[in-house]
């Protein structure tokens, strides 16, 4: 994966990767190949040293001081709790520049996370893509159509949601302080989804079903899928007992999750979650809705 001839046409910036993981490596690869210089890549793990070599050959591996140095555009692709730190420890030693651009990838945090850059004269931007990473080239592909929520000065938006057009991907611009909100909801949608699967699986398993994966797979495309069309309020896709009032059912599934504490709990959050929609929506009565909640074992 080599960086396009045309890599000194007006608009091309000098790009830093800070972190090569997941997001990193692939972010700095796809700017690579939209002409812009990735001129320098920090990591010290192994697999960071791997992802550098793999999709960005031909790059320095340097310290993060010299990949500032050396970047017009620094991309910080570090775990959240360590961007602000991060940020400071650099500013410390007077690393930032006026006029260099900085972003960082998380979703939680907003351009409070690179106040000491700013402060030495960085423009801030906060550029998260609303999607998983394989640290693969296969991320290439799949960042083509993506939403990336971007946040930013406003006489700075658009260069923004210019890298992300750049990069295939729709940006979506989300206000600063929305952003913990937002990052919440797509890891409740998406994480634990995952965590509900899983433990749904070993619950087939356990009541002897051979491959729960295939017989999970169409209910739980159709249900996703469903609410995702019916989205926000997803009302009229909701199915199951507890939309039809069926508080025996219900009492049923907790007496059989008793010895499954973990997967009981959710269970009971979820179902309490759904009878507060189904009832808010209209799809069930007042009767019904305190009759499943009883069910669940709460006041």
């Amino acid at each position: 994966m080599t960086a396009p001839s045309n890599a000194s046409r007006p608009g091309r910036l000098s790009v830093g990767v800070m972190g090569a993981g997941r997001v990193g490596a692939s972010i700095g690869a796809s700017l690579r190949l939209t002409g812009h210089m990735v001129v320098g890549a920090s990591g010290v793990s192994d697999a960071s040293v791997t992802r550098i070599d793999t999709m960005l050959p031909g790059v320095p591996r340097l310290d993060v001081q010299e990949v500032v140095r050396r970047a017009e555009l620094v991309f910080l692709a570090v775990p959240d709790d360590a961007i602000t730190e991060l940020v400071e420890g650099l500013a410390a030693v007077g690393a930032w520049r006026a006029g260099q651009l900085v972003a960082h990838c998380s979703g939680r945090l907003g351009l409070d996370a690179l106040a000491a850059a700013t402060r030495a004269g960085a423009i801030p931007l906060a550029i998260h893509p609303a999607m998983t990473f394989t640290g693969t080239s296969l991320d290439l592909d799949r960042m083509v159509g993506a939403t990336f929520a971007v946040t930013a000065p406003a006489a700075f938006l658009p260069i923004a949601q210019a890298l992300v057009v750049e990069m295939g991907g729709e940006p979506v611009v989300l206000e600063d302080a929305a952003r913990p909100l937002y990052h919440a909801a797509l890891v409740h949608g998406a994480n634990h989804v995952v965590t509900l699967v899983s433990q749904s699986a070993a619950l087939l398993a356990a009541a002897g079903i051979d491959d729960p994966g295939r017989l999970l797979g169409p209910l739980v495309h159709a249900s996703v899928d469903g609410a995702v069309a019916d989205a926000p309020g997803a009302v009229s896709t909701l199915t199951g007992p507890v939309v039809r009032g069926d508080a025996g059912t219900v009492a049923a599934h907790v007496a059989a999750l008793a010895s499954r504490p973990e997967a009981a709990q959710a269970y009971r959050a979820m179902a309490r979650a759904t009878a507060d929609i189904a009832l808010s929506g209209g799809r069930i009565g007042p009767a019904d809705y305190a009759a499943v909640i009883a069910a669940l074992g709460d006041s």
